[in-house]
């Protein structure tokens, strides 16, 4: 029988996905506002974009945002939202229900202003400052996603003291309700047509580049937004893992293994690692090796992983890789995703005391469990991962696309 949280991910309510939305919209913005009392904090400003879709579910060129600080929201406990957009673009604003205010942004980035850059900061400052004390006279504390040293010191100068918006967002967006999985879950029916497109596509001769550009063309032909990364590679690039996609021509025999990383449709990312292998032969035992290492990994993690579970017993528990791969290792046992990846990331046992940080598994967190099996100086490897969502009873995929369940 199918999981109802599973099954919840594969459809829409009656009438369509606008009552999805709405829920997700007053659901998030919800979250943002506990996360504010909860530490005492009127406001945070947001520029992070992702962030502000979060919040406010407005998208502006979230790719060149997220480099230029070009828009930025203030949102307030009360559930008050101050917005400075991007140039003639107050049309992303349109038909949204929420209690806003629109002002125009202003950028002090050397692109921008030149050597100017230090009195427009000032002239950011003063508004900023004039806008948090008209709304919450007497406060002094305001949470920031992400500033640079000159708005910093321009807010510390006012006499504002800043805490760290980014851990409150995380913090905010950890906990998925219903109406966010239906929207990963279509973001991962997009992800899936990609793979299957690649798949059919996949032979001897081609590119890796030209491998990866199916899942870009289904990703925006259904609406989804951008790629993350380019984490494609075959033959010898495979080892070790971390090579992006490139001009390298697909040889028969070869393995391939991609992530694919992908923001989607309403702005959730679909985060799917498989090994193929290119051409009609069968993998040799090597490669069947080492793809049943790693498929071993990802599924016994899946079976441990549970609701009150700490991250570091789950470290602890995980299941144990064979030294020759150790050095190779993929960088966190799971972490969690969202709109892009997530709060936690789970360091293995062996990197515990140098990265590991505990915290407490919770129902609703949407988490990637992850494998890279590769030995050290080896001409090949594995990667796998899967995207599940915590229920109260472990546990359950949000995709069905496919393992090599025939190498094992």
């Amino acid at each position: 029988m199918t999981d109802p949280v599973l099954a919840a991910s594969r459809t829409t309510e009656p009438g369509g996905k606008e009552p999805v939305l709405r829920e997700v919209k007053a659901y998030r913005l919800a979250r943002v506002q506990e996360q504010l009392r909860k530490h005492h904090c009127p406001a945070i400003l947001l520029y992070d974009p992702v962030n502000i879709r979060y919040a406010t579910d407005t998208s502006n060129m979230q790719v060149w945002a997220g480099r230029n600080p070009a828009r930025y929201v203030m949102v307030f406990a009360d559930g008050r939202i101050v917005a400075w957009e991007f140039h003639s673009s107050e049309h992303v604003w349109d038909g949204l229900d929420l209690d806003v205010e629109l002002r125009g942004a202003l950028s002090w980035t050397f692109f921008n202003a030149g050597h100017d850059a230090g009195r427009r900061a000032k002239t950011w400052g003063s508004e900023i400052i004039d806008v948090f004390r008209r709304h919450a006279p007497g406060e002094r504390l305001l949470a920031v996603d992400r500033l640079d040293p000159f708005g910093s010191a321009c807010l510390e100068k006012h006499g504002l003291t800043l805490l760290d918006g980014q851990a409150l967002m995380e913090t905010a967006r950890l906990i998925k309700s219903a109406g966010e999985l239906v929207l990963i879950g279509e973001s991962l029916r997009t992800a899936e047509k990609g793979i299957e497109r690649m798949r059919r596509e996949l032979r001897p001769g081609i590119t890796e580049n030209e491998l990866w550009a199916n899942l870009h063309f289904e990703n925006i032909r259904h609406g989804g937004e951008w790629i993350e990364t380019r984490l494609l590679a075959s033959g010898d690039r495979t080892n070790p893992w971390m090579h992006e996609c490139s001009s390298r021509v697909l040889k028969d025999g070869d393995l391939l293994a991609f992530d694919t990383d992908m923001v989607g449709p309403n702005g959730y990312c679909s985060d799917i690692s498989r090994t193929w292998l290119v051409g009609d032969g069968r993998p040799s035992d090597e490669q069947r090796t080492l793809y049943e290492l790693a498929y071993s990994q990802v599924h016994y993690n899946m079976d441990i992983l549970r609701p009150g579970m700490t991250f570091k017993a789950f470290a602890d528990k995980a299941w144990k890789i064979p030294e020759p791969f150790v050095k190779n290792r993929y960088c966190c046992l799971a972490h969690g995703i969202g709109m892009v990846d997530e709060y936690p990331s789970i360091a293995h046992q062996v990197d515990w005391d140098a990265a590991g940080y505990d915290g407490v598994f919770e129902v609703g967190m949407t988490v990637c469990v992850e494998s890279y099996i590769g030995a050290e100086g080896g001409a090949q490897g594995v990667k796998l991962e899967q995207q599940v969502v915590l229920t109260e009873n472990g546990c359950v995929s949000l995709t069905d696309c496919a393992f090599e369940k025939g190498w094992l």
